[in-house]
């Protein structure tokens, strides 16, 4: 089976973590997003994947050049923007068969065989995961029959004006046949413009309720919110469950004696953890981090190759890859940011 990533949007909402890295790369849990999506689509039978691309597409390439990830991967890099349904089109020549497609920026945890399954079942032209949320107005909200069939689109309905607390999950499985509904070479919305021209002329959308997280990391306050998600297993990695196991990766890394871990932490490779420092609770810890003395970090999201003075205090704010901080700096509540030089209160 087939996969479609569409995975070339800027993620301006996510800066300045989006400042030099596209959206699906921003890790969580010390890995791709897009890396995470993948390893689940290789557990319902997917081993081909097309990546739609666009802003900073050779990151992305480059990334998933450099070792083998179990999938055969193709790249199509869209020259100018062309929305989702341009972007979903735009890659039509790989998909002559039911395939699957994920918008880079959801972390849930749909089954995936079980909405193929669903959508055969229910010999559907197009199936559409929906997720339920306490403010619908925010998204895409879906109206389905009795049946389980879509009736209605309304993208973003003014809040009290909604009819459903249902939204389009971005996860669908379609039929390739409905391709030929979508023009070509020009922006197209699949929201706002293929699912209601399928539904005028007749096609079958299905709607699929299954999964009970999901979450897209559209924000900095999305982005720390999944990894407390995980931290408190209300939604699961394959790795390692926290309510089991409150510290993961402990035995790879180099801690002094006076040092204190809190779980739930995670751990990266390479880490140095120097005197009387204390880490934890709520901590992620990318590989390559380096410590001084003193130091006290909680409820934080450390990327790769960072390190840290002795003194330094961070609480509850994202560091990312490569940043230097030195002895004494307080971080609270803010994404400490090597490119931009800023601190951002989340």
């Amino acid at each position: 089976m087939k996969a479609l990533f569409l995975a070339g949007g800027k993620g301006t909402r996510l800066r300045p973590l989006t400042d030099h890295l596209p959206k699906p790369m921003v890790p969580v849990m010390g890995r791709p997003l897009l890396e995470r999506s993948i390893e689940a689509l290789k557990e319902c039978g997917v081993n081909k994947v097309v990546f739609s691309t666009g802003y900073r597409a050779d990151d992305i390439e480059k990334y998933f050049s450099s070792s083998e990830f179990g999938v055969n991967i193709h790249y199509v890099c869209e020259d100018i923007p062309l929305g989702t349904g341009g972007a979903i089109k735009n890659c039509a020549d790989y998909f002559n068969d039911t395939f699957i497609i994920f918008n880079s920026d959801i972390v849930s945890n749909i089954d995936l065989n079980d909405m193929v399954a669903f959508h055969k079942k229910k010999r559907a032209d197009v199936t559409i995961a929906a997720t339920r949320v306490q403010n619908p107005s925010s998204y895409g909200v879906i109206e389905y029959d009795e049946f389980g069939f879509a009736t209605t689109f309304t993208e973003k309905p003014k809040p009290g004006e909604e009819k459903s607390d249902f939204i389009n999950a971005g996860v669908y499985v379609f039929n390739p046949k409905v391709l030929d509904l979508i023009p070509s070479n020009r922006v197209v919305s699949v929201e706002k413009e293929t699912f209601p021209a399928l539904l005028q002329n007749g096609y079958k959308i299905a709607v699929y309720r299954g999964g009970t997280y999901w979450i897209d990391i559209g924000t900095p306050e999305k982005y720390m919110r999944v990894h407390a998600d995980i931290f408190s297993g209300l939604c699961k990695i394959p790795e390692n469950n926290f309510l089991t196991n409150r510290i993961y990766g402990l035995e790879r890394i180099q801690i002094h004696d006076t040092a204190r871990v809190i779980g739930p932490v995670w751990f990266g490779d390479d880490v140095r953890i120097g005197a009387n420092v204390t880490v934890g609770p709520n901590v992620v810890v990318g590989s390559g981090f380096e410590s001084g003395r003193g130091c006290v970090i909680s409820d934080s999201i450390l990327w790769n190759n960072v390190s840290v003075g002795s003194g330094v205090s961070i609480t509850k704010s994202v560091v990312t890859a490569g940043c230097r901080i030195g002895s004494g700096i307080q971080c609270a509540n803010t994404i400490y940011s090597q490119e931009s030089k800023r601190h951002l209160v989340i």
